[in-house]
């Protein structure tokens, strides 16, 4: 019995790290075909990764580019599928969030204002407060709500290290506002 648990053990660990080493491979093949800018190729290259290796940490990964690509070519339908895939199949919470301010922000594009509020009102890790915020200032200002923006926007502010790059930006557009209301 110890005999047979080690080496299903072994053959377990042996089929992870093959898989592994698959999906990795599958991913450098991504990044090749995303110099193209072929969003057709860079999808279906994407999706032998969240097909064939559904669970792996390159899914996500590959799908972020897929949907990257597909918004370049104005295929913006098919970019918010292959967002709403990460959310629904990431582990990482954090590709959640990622995948949600994306598709907010094509949602923003659109003038679709009350859809990307409440796919912002969904939960979020910490990491992702200040871009949150920020991003439902943006979109309050594109739908003229200009009172709500600026706070938001200084509650991005609140929520951002100054040392962050994108501090800075927002804190512009908070002063871009002005006493406006």
């Amino acid at each position: 019995a110890v005999l047979v648990t080690a080496g299903g053990t072994k053959a377990w660990q042996y089929y992870q790290q093959k898989q592994a080493l698959q999906a990795a491979d599958l991913y450098a093949l991504l990044q090749q075909v995303q110099t193209s800018e072929d969003a057709a190729k860079i999808n279906d290259a994407a999706q032998l990764l969240t097909t064939g290796y559904p669970s792996s940490g390159y899914a996500p990964r590959a799908a972020l580019i897929a949907a990257q690509a597909d918004v370049q070519a104005g295929n913006n339908k098919r970019a918010i599928q292959t967002l709403q895939w990460i959310i629904d199949h990431a582990k990482e919470t954090e590709m959640h969030d990622l995948a949600r301010l994306r598709i907010s922000g094509i949602l923003l594009d659109e003038g679709k204002y009350d859809e990307a509020l409440r796919l912002l009102s969904a939960g979020h890790g910490k990491t992702f407060a200040g871009l949150y915020l920020d991003r439902k200032g943006d979109i309050q200002v594109a739908a003229g709500k200009i009172a709500e923006a600026k706070l938001s926007y200084q509650e991005a502010i609140d929520k951002m290290s100054k040392s962050n790059n994108y501090f800075n930006i927002v804190q512009m557009k908070l002063e871009a506002l002005g006493d406006s209301d």
